[in-house]
């Protein structure tokens, strides 16, 4: 009698039904990668760097070929060898019964079986693998460090190229090892080499001898894995300081415990092979083997450990650990490259402002003013022209050097908002062939504005310019290819198809408004540029359709002959694509060079296993409040080494990339550009010295260091421990709740101890868990070299740091806290840009912008006010309408107190050349007459302050309503203020004339 089959038989119509479709399934999954493949293939083939693609295909490829071979063999051969060695007799039992009719499913097609199971683990492997690609060529073409780890003296190229790799290979090891394992127990059980019923020898001496053996293999690679977490050691946490680096315990206790760990698997290895097959041929003493391997690892690799640390270490943490520390502050610093930053003490101990504030050339001048973060609102509304241009949230900050004097400038680049096209605007015709590019890049000096607070535009013009006075009356950064194929604001689908038919037809594509601006006054190209793909032909329309999932490809007149394809259009994405081994800056900023516009993105190289050095989260160490507006948030990548090794540009008309070597010492960028064919990299020596000109220090990078050295600009390991002079970023001055860290900013500005002003990046930073002002952190380029400096201040400084400065400057000072409050109403807000900490004359400058900005619909900051102290931030402080006056009373309030007499409360503005000063309290009444009351008549001025403030307010905010309301409030001030001095009224009604302090807000709003 036939026994019945454990599964149902399929019919043959539901095989071919899975077949057909498994079999689509394969084709357009192939088709897919097919079709991926071959379209990144044009696109480096128009980049020139098909020495990329084709480097990452092929590693990828013969890493999966022999990760997937290579565990399929594994398990697929220990399946064979299993079923291979079953025996010929097994003994009657119910366990062999129930056994017996899965053996008659599974043996006639057994070797199908084995092989379709050895292929599927061969493909999860082979995936796994490939996508180690970085990590192979590194272990391939990596070199030497020069520096030696300080416990065993191996280069750190080791850890660097070489570890990782055989950490992976290793865990592949143990993963084929286990799986043959399993998959040979199975198959043991199946056939009856293994069983768990029945009398005599429950395992055949051919699955005791198998399984035996496999057991022993899997032990032999725990003793590789100790040797080699002998080395990783010097990579772990160490709890008990809070560094990085094997501690005292670890060295002392740990590390001998590995080694005799190892020592001791070998010799397990070994008795599991021997008591298993050559002497007693039982599981018992090679069971007692492995549980004496398990009590050893406890024992000696945990317990003893442990009981040094808790009764030998802890109570004398800071002597026993100093020499570690002193390895991670070490290894830390020569890793993010802190060890070349200059410290300098600076003692800040001036309180009173001196009088070379108001002759300075070299800082005061060249206080930034504009913040690019708000302005860029300002430079979309006044140089937007049409809808759908745009600046982007945040603008870049750059210097440039005109008619022989060189300064910082705002920089945005006018480029296509693709969000922002009307509905008839996006059909695809108008989106991909119509509008395709950006016009021009305006820029406006960083310290100046204009027209009631706008910036002062020098470049980047469209059209005709109807207020001279409010911009240059040429362009001073001209661009002799102005058009923005390529920028920040292109996403992945905003591909650009361009080119027409013949020289004869009509240009397609919307270049800019010209004339007067109105109806058919718009301005059309056609690209003549060297970037994008060829799509003319039949095949690759075809291609591009099936890539894009977009018909119009084949169908639309718009794509002809002559048609190119310009897409991943984004310059980091690019840099990214051609440069996958790069970390890349999340800011890139645009620059005029040599009348070309190109984008300058930072790339560093990065590792995670730099002995004995912090490791760091890229993401969480560089997210501040400008992250996701207009920064890129980077990846979460932990790093213990970084450096900024290369510099890559894009070029905003033709996508052309350029890669250019800035650290000619990095080993792992030498690594990398040798396993690419050894000129994927342009050497330093190519870089163009304008180009040159415009290279900043990165803010990313900046940001990791600034972090890493409120901690350890502390090099004494006994001061390390303690923590007591650790450092703090603090957060954004003007939103101290918010959580946010206060992001750097780039200044043109000059530290003491350099030479001369320099372009470079600054922070403050603060004790940890206090306020007051700890040191300032710069970097910058001196001689094309990256610089970091740092001034530190006393410990018991009275300086106060960002946020303490802002709050008492807004808040301390009664009546400018009246004139700020003044400033924002229903219909105004007021914004703070970035607050500067500026070092000048053994004391403290800080400058702050004050912005008012209108909540009518469309409305942009304007520049009102600026806000300025010295010293300590609380006693000299005042509110301007620009530097210059800011610093005079600044100044003034200086030798009032070295006289004896008290600083004013601030917030007086002194009057412009030629004008009769504003009666204030401290100044005497016109008349000829006896003084009245000092109270009414100081209480009559501040009034007149008051409302001259807020009439230049309204007149900034637009609003004719409350600007009415302000003239009349005026009006009635006057006239108590003439009323003090016992004049007549001679203002009278609505006719009154401001006096002249307020003759720049006398006009309407708009005016």
């Amino acid at each position: 009698m036939r026994s019945s089959s454990p599964l149902p038989r399929m019919s043959r119509r539901g095989r071919v039904t899975i077949a057909v479709l498994v079999g689509v399934f394969v084709l357009f999954t192939l088709l897919g990668w097919g079709v991926q493949a071959w379209t990144d293939w044009l696109w480096f083939s128009e980049v020139d760097y098909t020495e990329v693609f084709r480097g990452v295909l092929v590693t990828r490829l013969l890493l999966f070929l022999a990760a997937g071979l290579g565990m399929a063999a594994v398990v697929g051969g220990n399946l064979w060898l299993a079923q291979r060695l079953r025996p010929r007799i097994r003994t009657h039992s119910p366990e062999q019964a129930t056994l017996e009719r899965y053996r008659m499913l599974l043996g006639p097609r057994l070797g199908l079986w084995i092989t379709v199971a050895a292929a599927v683990v061969g493909l999860f492997a082979g995936l796994s693998a490939q996508s180690r690609w970085n990590q192979w060529l590194l272990f391939l073409h990596g070199g030497d460090f020069g520096v030696d780890d300080p416990e065993f003296g191996v280069d750190v190229g080791f850890y660097i190229f070489q570890l990782p790799f055989w950490r992976f290979l290793l865990g592949l090891g143990f993963t084929a090892v286990v799986l043959a394992l399993i998959g040979s127990l199975a198959v043991h059980y199946l056939f009856g080499g293994v069983r768990l019923q029945g009398v005599g020898d429950r395992m055949s001496n051919a699955a005791r001898a198998h399984l035996s053996t496999l057991v022993a293999v899997f032990v032999l690679l725990k003793a590789v894995a100790y040797v080699l977490d002998r080395r990783t050691m010097l990579l772990e946490y160490n709890d008990g300081v809070g560094v990085y680096g094997a501690g005292y315990a670890d060295i002392n206790a740990l590390l001998p415990a590995k080694e005799i760990l190892a020592y001791i698997s070998v010799v397990v290895a070994i008795a599991i092979l021997v008591f298993s097959n050559a002497w007693m041929r039982n599981l018992v003493w090679p069971g007692i083997s492995l549980a004496l391997l398990g009590v050893s690892a406890v024992a000696i690799g945990g317990i003893y450990p442990w009981a040094v640390q808790t009764f030998e270490v802890k109570p004398s943490a800071r002597d026993k650990e100093a020499p570690y520390i002193q390895r991670s502050i070490d290894a830390t610093r020569a890793g993010f490259g802190l060890d070349s930053a200059q410290s300098s003490a600076y003692a800040a101990g001036n309180l009173n402002p001196p009088e070379s504030l108001a002759t300075d050339t070299s800082v005061v001048p060249n206080a930034r003013l504009l913040d690019p973060q708000l302005v860029s609102e300002t430079y979309t509304q006044l140089q937007q022209v049409r809808g759908f241009y745009d600046f982007g949230p945040k603008l870049d900050i750059d210097r440039y050097t005109i008619a022989g004097n060189t300064q910082d400038y705002v920089v945005g680049v006018r480029e296509i908002n693709y969000g922002e096209l009307t509905a008839q605007q996006s059909n695809w015709i108008n989106r991909h062939t119509v509008y395709t590019h950006g016009y021009g890049v305006v820029a406006a000096p960083a310290n100046r504005v204009v027209c009631g607070g706008q910036p002062f535009f020098v470049s980047g013009f469209l059209g005709e310019r109807t207020r001279e006075t409010c911009s240059s009356p040429d362009d001073q950064i001209p661009a002799n290819q102005p058009r923005i194929y390529y920028g920040e604001r292109m996403q992945d689908g905003d591909y650009a198809i361009v080119g027409r038919p013949n020289p004869d037809a009509n240009p397609a594509e919307f270049d800019r408004p010209a004339g007067d601006g109105g109806e058919g006054s718009e301005s059309y190209y056609t690209y003549t540029g060297s970037g994008g793909v060829e799509i003319g032909s039949f095949g690759r329309r075809l291609l591009y359709a099936i890539k894009q999932q977009e018909a119009n490809f084949l169908l639309s007149e718009a794509v002809n002959e002559n048609s190119k394809l310009l897409y991943v259009r984004n310059p980091r994405d690019r840099v990214e694509k051609v440069a996958p081994f790069l970390t890349l800056d999340g800011d890139p900023y645009p620059a005029v060079v040599d009348g070309r516009v190109q984008w300058i993105v930072d790339g560093y190289t990065t590792a995670a296993t730099y002995p004995y050095a912090e490791r760091v989260n890229l993401q969480q160490e560089t997210t501040d409040e400008l992250t996701g507006r207009g920064t890129i948030q980077l990846a979460r990548e932990n790093v213990n080494y970084i450096r900024n090794s290369v510099k890559a540009t894009v070029d905003a008309y033709d996508g052309t990339v350029n890669l250019y070597e800035f650290d000619e010492n990095d080993p792992v960028l030498k690594a990398w550009n040798k396993a690419f064919g050894g000129d994927l990299v342009k050497p330093r020596a190519e870089i163009p010295p304008a180009l040159a000109d415009h290279f900043r220090y990165p803010a990313d990078l900046f940001k990791v260091q600034r972090n890493l050295l409120t901690r350890f600009h502390v090099t004494n390991p006994g001061d390390f421990y303690s923590g007591q002079d650790f450092w703090q970023v603090p957060n954004v001055p003007d939103a101290p709740d918010s959580g946010q860290k206060q992001p750097p900013y780039y200044l043109y500005t000059q530290f003491p101890g350099q030479e001369g002003p320099r372009f470079q990046l600054t922070s403050a930073v603060t004790p940890n868990g206090r306020q007051n002002l700890a040191a300032l952190i710069s970097g910058s380029y001196q001689d094309g070299r990256p610089m970091l400096q740092v001034l530190e201040l006393p410990d018991q400084t009275a300086i106060s740091g960002p946020v303490q400065v802002h709050q008492r400057m807004t808040n301390t000072n009664a009546t400018i806290r009246q004139q700020l409050n003044l400033l924002s109403s229903n219909q105004a807000q007021v914004q703070y840009g970035n607050l500067l900490s500026l070092p000048f004359g053994n004391g403290m400058l800080y400058v702050e912008p004050v912005y008012v900005k209108s909540n009518q619909q469309d409305a942009y900051p304007l520049l009102q006010k600026v806000l300025m102290s010295y010293g300590d931030g609380g006693s000299y402080v005042v509110l301007a309408d620009n530097v210059t006056d800011g610093i005079e009373q600044l100044v003034e309030q200086g030798r009032q107190a070295a006289t004896g007499n008290p600083p004013p409360t601030g917030g007086e503005e002194p009057p412009e050349e030629g004008e009769e000063p504003t009666p204030t309290p401290s100044s005497p009444p016109p008349s000829g007459g006896p003084p009245p009351p000092a109270g009414d008549l100081a209480a009559a001025a501040d009034r007149v302050q008051a409302a001259i403030t807020e009439v230049r307010a309204a007149q900034a905010s637009g609003d004719f309503e409350r600007y009415g309301r302000a003239l009349k409030a005026l009006d009635e001030a006057l006239t108590a203020f003439q009323q003090a001095q016992g004049a007549p009224n001679t203002g009278g009604g609505s006719g009154v004339t401001p006096t002249p302090a307020d003759s720049g807000a006398a006009s309407p709003p708009g005016g």
